[in-house]
């Protein structure tokens, strides 16, 4: 990583900056970590054991879909608000998008080409998929960090943080439930103790109780046993089994 890429972070993220709202920071934390999570697994899987094979592939599929997902939303919500208020401004990413579109197609076919290969093929193949996967998750951080700070900063030059927060509930009420909730999972996994508890706060305030409840059980279940045990104390949360001492 060369300097000028250092100059663009400390240029997009001032240390003394008034907070704003952020489109893009606790979605890609959980993509970051379900990306990592799905290449470690890809690594170690042993491709001739079939239920460590047939679970790797689909953590695999259950990854692409997501992104697949998760940069239509980022096209129809807010990259067609930025368009209507700065025409041109959302290309560079969209043509990532398109690129990793087509990636997307070809990893699918990889992962069905393994799935079915013969077993003395099985291992290479899934290590030139292990090599192929981790190209992949190297150009999304690459352009993670782009709309991270680069476009991050044209959204806040061109809207308030009350159109950005509009543009954002919009975004989420188009996901179907079955994705949010593998989202969020990744979410809770991949974000800080203080995020957790402004999400968490944020859901017990506008979302239905059931929402809240069952983002507070998969905490529980997803989190180490300190982790949880602060998380329950900032949203005062009632005791727990296993609830342990932290300070």
């Amino acid at each position: 990583m060369d300097q000028s890429t250092f100059i663009r972070f400390d240029d997009a993220l001032p240390l003394d900056a008034a907070p704003r709202i952020d489109l893009y920071g606790l979605v890609h934390k959980g993509l970051r970590a379900f990306m990592f999570d799905t290449l470690a697994r890809m690594g170690r899987c042993d491709a001739n054991d079939p239920q460590d094979l047939a679970d790797t592939l689909s953590a695999t599929r259950q990854l692409l879909a997501v992104l697949h997902g998760h940069l239509h939303h980022e096209n129809d919500f807010v990259h067609a608000a930025l368009e209507a208020r700065r025409p041109g401004a959302s290309r560079p990413t969209a043509e990532d998008h398109e690129g990793h579109e087509q990636a997307i197609a070809a990893l699918e076919a990889a992962v069905d080409e393994l799935g079915s290969i013969d077993a003395a093929r099985r291992p290479r193949a899934a290590y030139r998929l292990y090599l192929r996967l981790a190209r992949f998750v190297a150009e999304n951080l690459e352009h993670m960090e782009v709309e991270e700070t680069h476009l991050t900063a044209l959204l806040r030059d061109a809207f308030d943080d009350t159109e950005l927060a509009a543009i954002h509930e919009r975004l989420v009420a188009s996901i179907p439930p079955e994705e949010l909730a593998t989202v969020h999972r990744w979410i809770f996994v991949g974000i800080t103790h203080d995020e957790r508890v402004g999400m968490l706060s944020a859901m017990r305030e506008h979302a239905p109780a059931p929402v809240f409840e069952g983002s507070v059980a998969r905490c529980r279940d997803l989190l180490a046993p300190r982790d949880w045990a602060k998380l329950a104390r900032a949203l005062d949360l009632p005791a727990v089994a296993g609830l342990v001492e932290i300070w």
